[in-house]
């Protein structure tokens, strides 16, 4: 059985979830989110086996999620650095911990709070229209073809 190719489809959401969609990708990028760079330390945060890490980095490295710096060269070893892209991406686990604390965080609450450094308060993830500023939602948003649409579909 062959697997889809979702970084092929005509869709944002499907390219991204090819690269980030694995989800000990995005625990990762997590991790690295809070400061962690270093293989080992991701692996004893995370649990992960080293060969499902090293695969991880290896196509988050790939990807241009991370970036390779090494800081010792007997043994060789890496820091996994986010790049510009892959802070893009970190910021993006912010709004699904938003979600996740609302649906899945129960009577406990949130396991961890945002601490703003520029007001020093705490907060939480809000996804706002990029031209007035309005909260938005998905029941509020008209999605029409963009100019990297599949050309089948514009055919029409």
């Amino acid at each position: 059985m062959q697997r889809t190719q979702f970084g092929d489809m005509y869709c944002s959401i499907a390219r991204t979830m090819h690269i980030a969609g694995e989800p000990w990708s995005l625990l990762i990028v997590r991790n690295a989110m809070v400061g962690t760079t270093r293989f080992e330390d991701h692996q004893r945060m995370l649990g992960i086996s080293r060969k499902v890490l090293t695969e991880r980095l290896n196509w988050l490295v790939e990807h241009g999620i991370f970036e390779r710096r090494q800081y010792s060269e007997r043994p060789p070893r890496d820091d996994y650095v986010l790049t510009d892209k892959g802070q893009e991406l970190a910021d993006i686990l912010f709004a699904i911990s938003a979600w996740g604390d609302r649906w899945t965080a129960g009577e406990a609450g949130p396991p961890a709070l945002f601490r703003h450094r520029t007001c020093g308060e705490l907060t939480h993830a809000e996804i706002r229209c990029a031209h007035c500023g309005e909260p938005l939602h998905s029941q509020d948003v008209e999605v029409t073809a963009g100019p990297g649409a599949d050309p089948a579909t514009l055919a029409g």
